[in-house]
């Protein structure tokens, strides 16, 4: 059994094509993102990223610095097969910092895959499907851009989509619904507010919405407020989401008992890791409640990571938003495009994640490297 004998970590800028804004945030220009590389005896690497955003997991800096000052004490050295026993001393090295967590396991995945020569998904439990129906979210200010995105997107066969509402007032909503609904009625359309939405309007702005007849509405107040996510959830006959509300299996058991949701967005990034969000999603299915595949401001290789764990939970069945990397991102960091198919992602076979990372990119989008 190989050891780990080195660990590098980049704090990377990626330009965006676009703005994009949520109901907690905008976010323009560039994304900051963490990735992690291990290095096995041989020579083997794995790779992982940490994908944050400050006004919901946390912030890059934040995630460099779990990973190389608190983090790299309980990897280097290590057996690769120690993973369970690496991520619980992680757990207890640094509170919090759930990107960077997510990170290390899917570094640690990626590495085992492909010295053993086996997709990530093969050591998470198994394939269950070859294809996730892919979802993009919309969420310019300047709506006709988005219209020209939603022509691209129709052309290359997607058929969901996800209107980010709440951020710039009810009437704008639902004049966007209004056109959606209107010019593309074979979209499946989902709304989520990232907590847009004022306690006192909630209610209101809820059934206006649900008029629309989307596939679920997510998120639509502050975090913290369960017992109004719960009032919302008997106001309505559309399925509510809960997003913001739900980091791991400790938050999904609060949820449960407080009734706030008939669903769940599941994200590696918040999870603290793969295993961790598959736990999620059998807690949520245990009681009947359905599971989404969110995912943060990512590039290709959080993708392949969401796309493994995906591929391995049967308990999700709504589908992924891994959009960003093909429709987000000017300049991917994966060697090859992320796979994606006649509105599908591809659920790679080849061993580990499947795609190594561009390392020529990653050094060019770095402003910040640290490695043992």
């Amino acid at each position: 059994m190989q050891k780990i004998t080195h660990m590098q970590v980049w704090h990377l800028q990626l330009p965006v094509n676009a703005r994009r804004d949520h109901g907690i945030g905008s976010v323009e220009h560039v994304i900051d993102l963490v990735v992690l590389e291990l290095t096995s005896e041989d020579g083997t690497k794995g790779y992982g990223e940490a994908s944050s955003w400050s006004v919901f997991t946390g912030s890059a800096e934040a995630s460099f610095a779990a990973l190389d000052r608190y983090i790299r004490p309980h990897v280097v050295g290590r057996f690769i097969g120690d993973r369970a026993a690496i991520m619980t001393d992680a757990g207890y090295a640094v509170a919090h910092c759930t990107e960077a967590k997510a990170a290390l396991e899917t570094a640690l995945l990626d590495l085992q895959g492909r010295i053993a020569g086996l997709p990530v998904w093969a050591l998470i439990g198994g394939k269950c499907r070859d294809t996730i129906p892919l979802s993009c979210s919309i969420a310019d200010p300047d709506f006709d851009k988005d219209l020209v995105l939603m022509e691209r997107l129709r052309a290359d066969g997607v058929r969901i989509i996800k209107l980010k509402t709440g951020f710039a007032g009810h009437a704008f909503d639902i004049m966007r619904l209004e056109r959606l609904r209107g010019e593309y009625p074979d979209f499946d359309i989902r709304v989520d507010y990232n907590q847009g939405l004022h306690h006192t309007d909630a209610l209101a702005c809820v059934r206006d919405v649900a008029s629309f007849a989307p596939t679920f509405i997510e998120q639509p107040v502050k975090a913290h407020l369960f017992d109004l996510m719960a009032q919302l959830r008997d106001a309505t006959d559309v399925p509510l989401l809960a997003d913001e509300s739900i980091f791991g299996p400790e938050d999904m058991q609060h949820a449960i008992d407080s009734k706030i949701a008939d669903g769940v967005s599941i994200k590696i990034m918040k999870s603290g890791g793969l295993t961790r969000a598959q736990t999620v999603a059998r807690m949520a299915a245990g009681v009947g409640m359905s599971a989404y595949g969110g995912d943060m401001f990512e590039a290709g290789i959080a993708h392949l990571a969401g796309t493994h764990m995906i591929a391995a939970t049967p308990e999700i069945t709504l589908g992924c938003e891994f959009y960003q990397a093909r429709y987000f991102l000017v300049q991917d960091i994966l060697e090859t495009p992320f796979q994606v198919q006649d509105g599908q992602v591809v659920v790679p076979d080849t061993p580990g994640l499947g795609i190594l990372p561009d390392l020529d990119k990653i050094r060019h989008y770095s402003v910040k490297k640290a490695t043992s």
